[in-house]
């Protein structure tokens, strides 16, 4: 487990988009690649925290997974989204980590420690996946397995955090191979309203988690399969007496892939289950008195599959295949002092799908098309082209996509109230549209990279939450399809590798804005993050930086949330050969910066630290 000196040499630029395990597709888009070490280098818990050092990437509210509520966790890119369902899809080992009923994500079931790699596409220039990845796709893949491996590791820190992990691989013959890694979390968490403005009913907001995942894989000169179980509980306050949710979840997931010379033919399966509660309550003046008000259980589930077939020559590709998911899910509700509601149903999806790219010369063409029924009926085709030039260090690109999103069970059926702001379902939704067109270049010389994007998308019927009416003691949303949006910006990374040091960084500019004028809520104009990391034998040190502009809570741009900056440190030592030490500090300077308002303002993470040991026990 120890660090070597780094490469001076970067990795070519990557130019796929991988689909699956053993599937990917030649893309004229923008791509960010982490590699395990790079994963490993950055703070946070959970994973959306270590991603949000990539441009474009944030949650619905710009609080961490670890003491949000699980239906604020949609993933957002280049601004697209103003709610907690995601406009981006976030595969593991190519199966959906979407919600079947809201679209968010529970971050917590995945293991940063054991992931290979992490691939972030921004913007649909490839027609390959479906209706969640109108805004990109992020795509995890875990550690392969190997012959004989096991590690157990412990971290403790303030707030009374702890958390013990572990993970092992094993080969079973010629032909087979089990894994498997598991951890626990626990911590007392930390208040997320101000002392100025906190009352005897705030309480601390927290989280208690248990996870883990068994994985059996075979493999042979040209099969491969892999038979996944994974499962979730976690346990959560919301910050105030009256307020708790949890969830209960599991999936288990089969992926077989044959190669056969220049082709490759693989099918994924999968069905999960999950059950969510929460309540939620009424907050008297002065933060003084609660009072119970709502009591959800949201059972859901889903199945679901793809076929897919790639057929490679040498100057060209094909992709082609088929997906379908089946989604169920309801919220049955209990309405203090008294009655009850039920809201829900079934949703199923399809598509068909196919993209290619031939090269001629210095240049390479892409052209895509898919067509899916947006789950009420309605088909929807989704077209994508584009064109690369590839000059020796340079290589330039444009595409143009649509794409579309259908609105989840939650955003039908389900409402939910944050303090005294409440949002309402509607049932009447309709699905949303985008077309978006793109350029870029990339630059890559030695050991300096360079990219840079300008994008304009537009949407028609973003789905928003949008205000009913505001009183001193309520505030009442509905979600509704709202008028035609625009984001238009740029984007631009860099990186540069000097002995041991590498430094990258990154910056957004997303103008999101409604027809009328006002901005899409919480979605900031500027945001960027610097990384600096030094690294020599066994030892690793690294420090990053991450902004973002002003943005608002609400539709009406009434609630102003002010830009900030955070401080994030890490750290790892490699003390023997069979055990490493590591250090995480998140928010250094122990900023204290606005998430939402509710409608009183609730801040971000303070000063978290945790140190660790890691034992490497074969």
């Amino acid at each position: 487990m120890g660090h070597s000196q780094q490469k001076t040499e970067p990795e070519p630029v990557k130019t796929t988009i991988t689909v699956t395990e053993h599937v990917s597709t030649e893309a004229p888009a923008a791509l960010t690649v982490l590699n395990a070490q790079q994963v490993q280098q950055a703070p946070g818990v959970n994973m959306d925290d270590r991603l949000r050092l990539v441009p474009g990437f944030s949650l619905f509210r710009r609080s961490s997974s670890l003491v949000a509520n699980p239906t604020t966790q949609g993933v957002s890119l280049r601004g697209i989204g103003s709610s907690g369902a995601s406009r981006s899809v976030v595969l593991w080992d190519g199966v959906p980590l979407n919600s079947p009923f809201g679209g968010w994500i529970y971050w917590t079931r995945v293991n940063p420690e054991e992931l290979d790699r992490v691939e972030v596409s921004r913007g649909a220039s490839t027609s390959v996946f479906g209706d969640k990845a109108m805004g990109g796709a992020v795509t995890l893949f875990s550690k392969e397995p190997q012959k004989s491996r096991a590690w157990l590791g412990y971290e403790g820190g303030n707030q009374q955090s702890h958390m013990v992990e572990g993970a092992g691989s094993i080969y079973l013959g010629q032909s087979w191979a089990v894994s498997g890694n598991g951890r626990g979390f626990t911590t007392d968490g930390y208040y997320i309203v101000p002392a100025y403005a906190r009352g005897p009913i705030d309480t601390k907001a927290n989280i208690k988690f248990a996870t883990g995942t068994v994985r059996a894989d075979y493999f042979t000169q040209h099969d491969k399969l892999f038979l996944r179980l994974d499962a979730l509980s976690e346990e959560r306050d919301n910050g105030s007496t009256l307020t708790q949710n949890s969830t209960i979840l599991g999936t288990v997931a089969a992926n077989y892939t044959r190669e056969q010379g220049s082709s490759t033919f693989t099918l994924l399966g999968y069905h999960n289950r999950e059950e969510f509660h929460a309540t939620f309550s009424s907050i008297g003046a002065g933060r003084l008195t609660e009072s119970l008000t709502l009591r959800q259980s949201v059972p859901a589930e889903s199945t679901g599959g793809a076929g897919l077939w790639r057929k490679s020559g040498v100057k060209w590709h094909l992709l082609s295949g088929g997906d379908f998911n089946r989604s169920e899910g309801y919220s049955l509700e209990r309405v203090y002092p008294a009655g009850s509601r039920v809201g829900g149903g079934t949703q199923m999806q399809y598509g068909l799908f196919s993209q290619g790219d031939l090269a001629i010369g210095i240049v390479r063409l892409y052209g895509g098309l898919r067509g899916s029924d947006a789950g009420n009926g309605t088909a929807f085709w989704s077209p994508s082209g584009g064109v690369t030039v590839g000059l020796e260090r340079w290589r330039f690109r444009t595409s143009a996509y649509r794409a579309f999103r259908a609105p989840t069970l939650n955003e039908l059926y389900r409402q939910f109230r944050v303090g005294n702001a409440l949002t309402l379902a509607n049932p009447a939704l309709q699905p949303e549209s985008l077309r978006g067109v793109e350029a870029g270049v990339d630059f890559s010389a030695g050991t300096t990279r360079i990219s840079l994007t300008g994008f304009d998308n537009r949407l028609d019927g973003l789905v928003t939450n949008v205000t009913l009416s505001v009183t001193p003691t309520l505030i009442t949303r509905q979600r509704f399809n709202a008028a035609a949006t625009t984001s238009r910006g740029v984007e631009a990374t860099a990186s540069h590798r000097w002995g041991a040091w590498r430094g990258e960084a990154s910056y957004l500019l997303a103008d999101s804005r409604y027809a009328t004028g006002e901005r899409v809520p919480q979605i900031p104009k500027h945001q960027g993050s610097a990384l600096l990391t030094w690294s020599r034998g066994r030892t690793l040190v690294s420090g990053g930086l991450r902004a973002a502009g002003l943005q608002f809570e609400d539709d009406r741009n009434s609630f102003l949330l002010p830009g900030f900056a955070v401080l994030h440190l890490a750290a790892r030592q490699q003390l023997t050969h069979n055990v490493m030490a590591t250090f995480a500090l998140e928010n250094a300077l122990d900023r204290e910066y606005a998430v939402g308002f509710s409608p009183t303002v609730l801040t971000g993470a303070p000063r978290l630290w945790r140190l660790g040991l890691r034992w490497n026990l074969r």
